[in-house]
């Protein structure tokens, strides 16, 4: 601790998988409840919480907002772009934002209802430590230190796998070449989420890693206690459930519940609504005119709501729509339903439905990402969007929120690893996920919709990828995990987990629990039971479609890859970019030029791709000693006469070569602009290339430079 006469400063130090973590107080932000300081490595972070000391009357939810900022100074730039101040969230910023609010969201006292801003803002990246990691335990402390009733802290850490080895918080460097990049948040008791990539690898390695990661943020946890010590605000006091809580409870509960264990035994989602409706205008009726049971009647029936349906599902194994706990919902995959679109496919599982369309580019449509750690280009794009029609519902539509921006990035992780190297298929992919019916997880359906419209579209993915959602009933000891889940068992449960993958592995596994922490055992229980359901669902969409078709479609460019020497791509460029400029207008096609030579044509027209590909090819050919070439007299001299034979080439052919006789005058056997065939007989040291007419037969094309003298004496051209 240090003291001046300012600021009255707490810190705690700890070395945290190699590198130091320092978290701060005291300093900065003074105003808000909690406000620390993170450090890790050379990245840092500021962290603040202020919550309103009244409660939001009138709502039935937690109003928590996490707002994480990336500061284009953290990385020492200026932001790109027109307007030089940092615009909307971008969407890496807007997926931390979820990261923090998802493990810290449950571990506030049941019935806070006070409006909570948590706002967390980069301030240094040292290109090495990301600082999502950084963000989440400096978030955990603020929160612990804020006198907010936060049942916390918790740690966080990434985990990497590389060379068969798991490790603790990898670099970005090592990230970019592990087969997994996994988040994990937990408490001391357990974990709380999990967000991660893979590469296929199998449940017992992601198990594995999700407990390793919650091995090593306990230290972090026990420093923030000990910061907690010396610098915590005293906890608020949560006010009392109201009186009228229990009473509503039982009268609720002794009148209602064969009613709502009635409605709920309807199958069809839109109909077991209406039920549900009905009996809780029926029950409201119950306690007309006393205005202090109305206040909690909301609370009251939502959980009254919950004990019905877990009750049912822990006593029977059955559940609303009547299946078991391991049923996956009847699935139609079909493959190639629109006409235009380059790969589409419609993936029905129950009452959810995505429509999803992939498309295919070229590099010149790849997203151009302005991150803190550099630019780069993205090739693979998923958006996912759901319409309100998806659910029956009427509501304003606006751009796309945080939660279709997460659905969206799940998905694209889930796919990501499959798809083919750019070497191997060299298009930009996009993929859209219209949401056209919703009941149960509509990120998993993007993802085996999205598999499929790739196949469709032609592309070579090594293996189709389909995705499950479990949930979790948890009373006491006894829980049960379910394959599945609807939107109701969703949102009544205590988990969502989420798994996606091949046959052979796992690709994406993300994990939410609304409960404060669950064990190894039944992580391990959901995982076997979502690799059967994946399984299932891969035999499904077999159906639809085995494979990818064998060449891309017929409305999507093709694209021909091939190098030319790097000293030729000026002349391909030409000056300004003449000569590309001028192929890609004649020819209608889009071209790339790398750096190391490497060029791509893309055209829907493949005649058009030929012709620029030949043009090309032209511009970059040598000429090769002995071989006749088909040429236009662009020039003719005293001493013989220019042939343009090669693109942009021009050799000369000697006026004792114009003609297997002697020449007078090179205009009587040849004009400007006439076309004629000619073999190349060397290249001096400058470059210059000699050219022979008379080698050739010029009606046939036939090399007769050989043939005896008499053999010779046909007609020279032009004669």
């Amino acid at each position: 601790m240090e003291m001046t006469d300012m600021f009255k400063v707490f810190r705690k130090e700890l070395d945290w998988a190699g590198r130091k973590l320092i978290l701060e107080t005291g300093k900065i932000a003074r105003q808000a409840d909690g406000a620390v300081m993170a450090t890790y490595g050379g990245t840092q972070v500021l962290a603040t919480v202020v919550f309103a000391k009244e409660a939001r009357s009138g709502i039935d939810f937690f109003p928590l907002t996490v707002n994480y900022q990336e500061k284009a100074f953290a990385a020492g730039k200026i932001p790109g772009g027109f307007f030089k101040r940092e615009g909307r969230p971008s969407e890496k910023e807007t997926l931390t934002s979820r990261l923090i609010d998802r493990p810290i969201r449950p571990l506030f006292a049941e019935g806070f209802r006070n409006e909570t801003l948590v706002v967390i803002t980069t301030l240094a990246h040292d290109m090495e430590n990301d600082p999502d990691i950084v963000a989440m335990v400096a978030t955990s402390a603020a929160l612990t230190l804020s006198g907010a009733p936060f049942m916390g802290p918790i740690g966080a850490a990434r985990v990497g796998f590389l060379d068969g080895k798991i490790v603790i918080n990898p670099t970005l460097e090592q990230t970019e070449k592990s087969n997994l990049d996994l988040v994990v948040a937990g408490t001391q008791e357990g974990v709380l989420m999990v967000e991660s990539e893979a590469k296929e690898l199998s449940e017992d390695v992601m198990l594995n890693a999700v407990m390793e990661g919650h091995r090593s943020f306990q230290p972090v946890i026990e420093a923030i206690i000990a910061l907690a010590e010396h610098a915590a605000k005293d906890p608020i006091a949560l006010p009392e459930p109201p009186a009228a809580a229990k009473t509503v409870a039982a009268k609720l509960k002794a009148e209602m519940s064969a009613k709502m264990t009635a409605a709920y035994a309807e199958t069809v989602k839109q109909a077991r609504q209406q039920k549900i409706s009905a009996v809780k205008a029926e029950a409201k009726k119950l306690f007309e005119g006393k205005e202090d049971e109305l206040a909690v009647f909301g609370d009251a029936f939502g959980n009254l709501e919950a004990e019905v349906v877990r009750g049912a599902i822990l006593d029977t194994g059955k559940r609303i729509d009547g299946r078991d706990t391991k049923t996956v919902r009847p699935i139609v995959a079909e493959a190639g339903i629109l006409p235009r679109a380059h790969g589409s496919a419609l993936f029905t599982r129950g009452e959810t439905q995505a429509l999803v369309v992939a498309t295919l580019g070229t590099g010149q449509d790849e997203q151009i990402i302005d991150a803190l750690e550099g630019e780069y280009r993205e090739p693979f794009m998923l958006h996912y969007n759901m319409p309100p029609y998806a659910v029956g519902e009427v509501r304003r539509m606006g751009s796309p929120g945080r939660r279709e921006i997460g659905h969206g990035k799940l998905a694209w992780r889930a796919i990501r690893p499959l798809l083919p190297g750019k070497d191997k298929f060299p298009y930009t992919i996009r993929i859209v996920s219209e949401i056209t019916e919703s009941n149960g997880s509509s990120s998993m359906a993007s993802v085996c919709g999205g598999s499929l419209s790739l196949m469709d579209a032609g592309v070579p993915m090594e293996r189709p990828v389909a995705g499950i959602a479990m949930g979790l009933i948890k009373e006491g000891d006894r829980f049960a995990v379910l394959s599945d889940i609807l939107g109701d068992e969703d949102h009544l449960g205590d988990m969502d987990f989420k798994v996606a993958g091949s046959e052979k592995g796992i690709t994406a596994l993300q994990m939410d629990l609304k409960i404060t922490s669950i064990n190894e055992e039944i992580m391990k229980v959901a995982l076997a039971q979502a690799k059967d359901g994946r399984l299932h669902i891969l035999g499904e969409m077999a159906k639809g479609l085995g494979g990818a078709r064998e060449s891309v479609s017929q409305n999507a460019p093709r694209i021909t890859q091939f190098t030319i020497p790097k000293d030729k791509i000026r002349e391909v460029i030409g000056t300004g970019g003449k000569v590309i400029r001028e192929i890609t207008e004649t020819t209608g096609t889009k071209i790339d030029i790398e750096d190391d030579g490497t060029i791509k044509v893309a055209a829907v027209d493949a005649k058009q791709g030929q012709a620029a590909i030949d043009w090309i090819k032209g511009i970059v050919a040598e000429p090769e000693v002995g071989v006749i070439y088909n040429g236009k007299v662009v020039k003719t001299v005293e001493f013989g006469a220019f042939v343009n034979f090669l693109g942009a080439r021009d050799g000369l052919v000697h006026i004792s070569e114009l003609a297997p006789r002697r020449v007078g005058k090179v205009t009587d056997v040849v004009s400007e602009g006439q076309q004629v065939k000619v073999k190349v007989l060397g290249v001096d040291d400058r470059g210059k290339v000699r050219l022979s007419m008379k080698a050739v037969d010029q009606a046939t094309g036939e090399d007769i430079s050989n043939k005896p003298r008499e053999e010779q004496a046909a007609p020279a051209a032009g004669e």
